[in-house]
């Protein structure tokens, strides 16, 4: 009789085994956490006062993400089988300088927040999300959009954070073709008598081909609706943008053209270029320049110019400096730097940068 239990028992184990090693044969998932810190020095010559606009003069700040927004986040995919994929996104900005919320639309996970499929028809992901436009613009910036003096700068400058940080959105990216690869995004705005309030569209297309990248994307939205968020993500505008660049071994040189019209303020036409390269496995050095003109009124422009380095200590740790100057004439307000320094002031600032970051 005992005998028979411990048969019995047996069966019941082994029963329960196979049914775990036959669901996760077919369904596999995981999720990974990951997360940037990222913390600066930061000087510049000139400051704005914002109470009326003039230089406040020299400043020396510890600022978070000198280079690159300190953030954390959860990702997870999971394989459902016949090459389908479900998967999701939960990233929130961190500020190493004081603990509270850093670069995001100032909510817990105010970066991303999105859930998604994978097939072999294209992707879908549904959540805030980063739209075509944002992304097209930081594949064409010659220094990442780094947060020191890049193209990030006169883009949050613009719009703040509309089309980074893109609320209530459905997107759609096609498989590459060819070469060729597309994503469309749509934003859900609305509000009480006006269904088009905050609603939002971006569509970015572009063609890779060994070391050629060319891409182009434009963004339209409309201000209001019921989804505002502490920092502006529906600022109206119309922006476009097209790029080139092309990797010759460790150096890649990129070049675009940039436009942001918005409503009550600039209408910037952004020139830029640059390089990137890796002098060392260990060591890269990138560098640009960016002309920005106001179409409505040309005695409004700018000129920014940087160089950066940065020496890897490991896979996940880096050291890195920065230089950068800023050029500003009429009403053109350039900063160098999204933390401490986004805005600037008539003239010359010349600003630096150096600091560490760490990937988990």
């Amino acid at each position: 009789m005992v005998e028979k239990r411990r048969f019995a028992r047996r069966k019941i184990v082994s029963g329960v085994v196979m049914m775990l090693f036959v669901s996760s044969a077919h369904s596999q998932s995981s999720v990974t956490l990951y997360g940037i810190v990222d913390a600066g020095l930061l000087y510049t010559s000139k400051t704005l006062n914002s109470q009326n606009g003039q230089n406040a003069g020299k400043q020396f700040s510890l600022i978070d993400a000198g280079s690159t927004p300190s953030n954390f986040g959860l990702k997870g995919v999971e394989d459902l089988g016949c090459g389908v994929k479900a998967e999701f996104r939960l990233e929130s900005g961190i500020s190493v300088a004081n603990g509270g919320f850093g670069i995001s639309n100032g909510n817990l996970f105010g970066r991303q927040a999105w859930v998604g499929l994978q097939t072999g028809y294209g992707e879908v992901k549904a959540g805030l999300q980063y739209s075509p436009f944002f992304l097209a613009l930081f594949r064409l910036d010659p220094r990442g959009t780094s947060t020191f003096a890049s193209g990030a700068i006169i883009y949050v400058d613009s719009v703040a954070a509309t089309g980074v940080f893109t609320s209530n959105a459905v997107s759609y990216t096609s498989p590459v073709i060819g070469g060729f690869q597309g994503s469309v995004l749509y934003a859900l705005g609305g509000q009480a008598g006006d269904f088009a309030a905050g609603r939002q569209y971006s569509a970015d297309l572009k063609y890779e081909n060994g070391s050629l990248l060319v891409d182009a994307a434009f963004f339209n939205g409309n201000s209001g609706g019921t989804g505002q968020t502490p920092i502006p993500t529906t600022v109206e505008f119309f922006g476009r943008t097209l790029g080139a660049s092309y990797k010759f071994s460790s150096l890649t040189v990129k070049a675009s053209f940039s436009s942001y019209k918005v409503a009550g303020s600039f209408s910037n036409d952004v020139y830029g270029g640059g390089f990137d390269y890796y002098v060392l496995p260990a060591l890269n050095l990138n560098g640009g320049v960016w002309f920005t003109t106001d179409r409505n009124d040309t005695s409004n422009h700018s000129v920014m110019g940087a160089i950066g380095t940065q020496y890897f200590l490991s896979k996940s740790t880096s050291l890195y400096g920065e230089v950068g100057v800023v050029n500003n004439h009429g009403k053109m307000n350039t900063g160098l730097s999204i933390d401490g320094a986004l805005y600037g002031v008539a003239g010359t600032t010349v600003g630096t940068v150096v600091g560490i970051r760490h990937l988990f």
